[in-house]
């Protein structure tokens, strides 16, 4: 995958892939807001797509994205909560799995920070909340220490 940024006036920048090309118009849209646009896009694609592939229909689709950062510079991801609202001619157990098999296996955007990032998410599935506040269970953040290690000389 290959993206290339170029600077079209001011704070307006144009990205092309191989696909397509789209304007990031700073500070309307922050690239920061792009970030958990796309991490919320891939995600959402998924519970689309998975449901397909087992013959159902996923419809009503909302994903929200809720992030806390540090407050200094780089104002890294803290902490992600997404909350899923759809609807779909399946039962909760199978939507909860649509949503777990995404985070946990799928979404390479959400994979990517899962190790930096704590991440939770709700679910409500044909109107009834089946998951609150859940953690994925591997986003836990870096607060992990590994200390000092032996290493080979170089």
């Amino acid at each position: 995958m290959k993206v290339t940024i170029s600077h079209v006036e001011g704070m307006k920048f144009e990205a092309k892939t191989s696909k397509s090309s789209f304007i990031i118009d700073c500070p309307v849209i922050s690239p920061i807001e792009y970030f958990l646009a796309g991490l919320i896009a891939c995600t959402t694609s998924d519970i689309i797509v998975i449901p397909k592939n087992q013959n159902k229909t996923v419809t009503d689709l909302v994903v929200d994205g809720e992030v806390v950062r540090n407050e200094a510079p780089p104002c890294k991801f803290n902490s992600l909560h997404l909350t899923y609202n759809f609807n779909s001619d399946s039962d909760d157990v199978t939507a909860a799995r649509w949503v777990m098999a995404s985070l946990e296996t799928y979404c390479s955007t959400i994979n990517t920070i899962r190790d930096t990032t704590a991440i939770t998410y709700s679910i409500t599935h044909n109107g009834t909340l089946v998951r609150d506040h859940e953690k994925m269970i591997s986003g836990t953040g870096s607060t992990i220490d590994f200390g000092s290690i032996e290493s080979c000389p170089s």
